[in-house]
């Protein structure tokens, strides 16, 4: 089905023809049509188009209307203060519209006629430690950004940057060859996955003796070079710690429900047998310089505090690499092999300057042409209620699964509470859906770049800005739904005149196509959910003040039901795109 045009790309059109009209210099000329508090929307164009007419705005405003007239979408015209012009659309062009929208899959949005290809780089937990509380913005965030742009027809290639290579593994290798006894028993487990915990706690101590033990750090770092030679046994208790970590993580992913697989993750080591390469290309080129001893890339707007430059380091003196050399050779990779034009970064906002050092390396390289755009998106910090970075009693950071966990059991009393008929598997399945949906949707509506403050109590409240007010919407609309009686279905009479809420739902439901297209131009999920949100709002009013299934006639029913049908599959569509359950009952 083809995309359908909404009321205000429809009127759009019409004032663009009408001011080309009116106006024949003026072609370009935008409308800037707005929603309106007023009427149904407000052009407010009219006023930067009067100053190069040397016009009085209200003049122009005249002339434009001179070529517009009432049709089967524009209701009424009013010229309003200095140039302004009120718009009130049809209510025929509503229900034309939302029937069109409920008929298609795809509720009337289109998908690109030109996708491109995304990689895009979130969550990054590291090999041998289990995911904390930093973890969850990345990968939430990523994961929305995900189903939205392939919602759109973008082709997605996603990519879990492990932390699997490096000085820590010479570390843990070691001290697990000189601490056999600290190995274990195999079956122990946690609920997040099989001997996560004892992998943490080795990681801590093996850690604690590297940098109290001169001796040791020197045969760690020996054991990384047995690894990096391919040294069997060293490789083996390598791969032994990167196979059961990504047990544990696959875990945190199924709990979260989102979309990341095993196929997904790509180590650090992934880029090993290039690190090389991009070193001796880079000082090839003049792009790096060895200052030193350490090969560098120096940049004229980047420096200290002490006025010297801040170089990016792609190869330290003793000829080891570090974090920027990897990210080189996966930009590399990524255009190069996978044929990206677009690199997507879900990183902490502290990481910004060594993104930009990076994408500008890659950039004088030639690594990354200009035909590809990278972006670093930034995100802030989540926060306790103290309005400090989230910790435990003891100051640790705390675990991801816990902090789940934590939400899903607040969710279980609240759910209990509503529903107490509610067998005891079924509450188990609502309990996950509502709480970790809640936990989602305060990440998410967050604008990306701020911090907030995690409050289970909030997150799972069914009034306000929560994920559970937008489930408990959803259910109310499948309740409706499920008591229309036989005979009567959802259907747009056209010639119906609509209340005043009915109208305002109707025009909300069809900007759902502006919005997914508002979240993928600037890659902000809490543009959806503020949409998604006002969309439940618009619809409780609309419950409370036009009855349904008590509707005066038998077509009043059926164009109500309609709205409720298209708000349903609105608002379960969107949650869709924010990995967000929607329970049919709650």
């Amino acid at each position: 089905m083809p995309t359908v045009l909404s009321i205000a790309d429809a009127v759009q059109q019409r004032f663009a023809q009408a001011i080309s009209t009116a106006f024949p210099d003026a072609t370009d000329s935008d409308p800037q049509l707005r929603r309106s508090d007023r009427a149904d929307f407000q052009a407010n164009g009219i006023m930067s188009l009067a100053k190069p007419l040397r016009t009085n705005p209200r003049e122009v405003a005249t002339r434009v209307l001179e070529h517009l007239a009432a049709d089967g979408v524009i209701a009424n015209l009013e010229i309003s203060g200095p140039g302004f012009i009120n718009v009130t659309v049809t209510d025929a062009a509503i229900l034309e519209r939302i029937a069109a929208r409920a008929a298609d899959t795809r509720l009337g949005v289109g998908s690109a006629t030109e996708p491109g290809v995304t990689v895009i780089d979130y969550s990054q937990p590291n090999i041998a430690k289990e995911m904390h509380v930093g973890h969850l913005r990345s990968t939430i965030i990523g994961d929305a950004l995900v189903r939205t742009l392939e919602f759109t027809g973008e082709k997605v290639i996603r990519r879990n940057h492990l932390g699997d290579w490096g000085t820590q593994f010479g570390m843990l290798i070691q001290y697990l060859v000189e601490h056999p006894d600290e190995l274990g028993d195999d079956t122990e487990s946690t609920d997040s996955g099989p001997s996560m915990s004892r992998l943490n706690r080795l990681y801590k101590a093996s850690r604690a003796k590297f940098d109290g033990d001169g001796d040791f750090a020197d045969r760690s770092r020996r054991r990384v070079v047995d690894l990096q030679a391919g040294n069997p046994d060293t490789v083996a208790s390598w791969q032994g710690m990167v196979d059961e970590s990504k047990v544990y993580f696959e875990a945190v992913y199924a709990r979260l429900g989102v979309l990341l697989e095993d196929a997904d993750a790509i180590g650090e080591s992934y880029y090993n047998h290039m690190l090389a390469d991009v070193c001796a290309d880079l000082e090839a080129s003049g792009v790096a310089v060895r200052s030193d001893g350490a090969l560098c890339v120096f940049f004229d707007d980047i420096k200290g505090p002490d006025g010297e430059p801040t170089p990016l380091i792609v190869q330290k003196s003793d000829g080891g690499y570090g974090y920027a050399t990897t990210d080189l050779a996966a930009i590399r990779d990524r255009v190069g092999m996978l044929g990206a034009n677009q690199l997507l970064y879900v990183v902490d906002s502290r990481q910004a300057l060594h993104f930009q050092m990076v994408f500008e390396t890659a950039r004088r390289a030639g690594w990354l042409p200009d035909d590809v755009r990278a972006l670093h998106l930034g995100f802030g910090t989540v926060l306790g209620k103290n309005g400090k970075p989230f910790k435990t009693r003891s100051g640790e950071t705390v675990r991801l699964m816990d902090l789940l966990d934590e939400a899903v059991d607040r969710a279980r009393a609240v759910v209990s509470e509503k529903s107490p008929q509610l067998a005891s598997e079924e509450l188990e399945d609502r309990a996950k859906q509502v709480g970790i949906g809640a936990v989602k949707y305060a990440d998410l509506s967050t604008s990306r770049t701020r911090d907030y403050i995690f409050d289970t109590d909030r997150m799972v409240s069914l009034n306000g800005d929560t994920g559970t007010y937008l489930q408990y919407a959803y259910a109310r609309v499948q309740s409706i739904l499920r008591k229309a009686p036989e005979g009567v279905a959802p259907t747009a009479h056209e010639d119906l005149a609509l209340e005043p809420a009915e109208r305002a739902l109707g025009l909300l439901l069809d900007e759902f196509g502006a919005t997914i297209n508002q979240v993928t131009g600037t890659f902000e999920p809490h543009r959806l959910c503020a949409y998604l949100h006002n969309l439940a709002s618009a619809y409780t009013t609309f419950y409370e003040h036009c009855p349904v299934l008590k509707a005066p006639t038998q077509e009043v029913t059926e164009t109500r039901l309609l709205l409720c049908q298209l708000t349903g599959q609105t608002l379960r569509q969107g949650m869709d795109l924010l990995g967000i359950g929607t329970p049919e009952r709650l």
